[in-house]
């Protein structure tokens, strides 16, 4: 039997949906399917996936090790949009089948799926509300920059990437303001899990 609240936890790069993700696991003990994870397997070494990959980028996408180099697959598809078309095309199906899979084994009455293009890969059918993590743009470059070792452009490409934050928050049940502390954040989260004053 599907879990009967199945949220859907998104937002934009770098705004916050790890912690939020990792506070309702250890507060909550929720379980929680990370479509990144999922994202990360269907590159696997030997999935069909990579194998499309090389077949289209030859060699220079991968490693010594023949696994994915991320950083040289994430220089083109960040600056063609054809070509993040092409590769989104090739894995949201594949995240969307395994997520679907892995919420039939699970009991618990609620679940969380982080999801960080929820709405961009068309998988809000798999929810029963849609949380949008959010803060400031200023904030967003500054943690996409130290979390990523990125340049401040090729952090604000990574965002222009996504659908603009203001338009998920729009199309969201619950939005989460994680411009301030980390216990104003926690706090938001209890009110909403806990459907208080909501």
């Amino acid at each position: 039997m599907k879990p009967k609240r199945i949220v859907g936890l998104t937002g934009g790069i770098g705004t916050g949906k790890t912690t939020v993700s990792q506070y309702l696991a250890d507060r909550y003990q929720l379980p929680i399917l990370d479509a990144d994870l999922y994202a990360r397997d269907a590159v696997a070494e030997g999935s069909p996936i990579l194998e499309a990959i090389k077949n289209r980028y030859g060699d220079r996408i991968l490693l010594e090790d023949r696994n994915l180099d991320r950083a040289t697959l994430g220089a083109i598809i960040f600056s063609d949009r054809t070509e993040k078309l092409w590769l989104e095309s090739k894995i949201h199906p594949y995240v969307g089948d395994r997520i679907s899979l892995e919420l039939q084994k699970i009991e618990s009455e609620t679940v969380v799926l982080v999801v960080p293009l929820l709405f961009e890969a068309k998988m809000t059918n798999l929810v029963t509300e849609i949380w949008v993590v959010y803060c400031s743009l200023n904030q967003q470059i500054e943690r996409i920059m130290k979390r990523n070792s990125l340049t401040k452009e090729g952090a604000i490409a990574r965002i222009e990437n996504q659908l603009p934050l203001e338009d998920k928050v729009a199309a969201a049940d619950f939005s989460l303001d994680n411009s301030t502390t980390i216990e104003a954040l926690y706090e938001q989260v209890d009110r909403i899990i806990n459907q208080e004053d909501i």
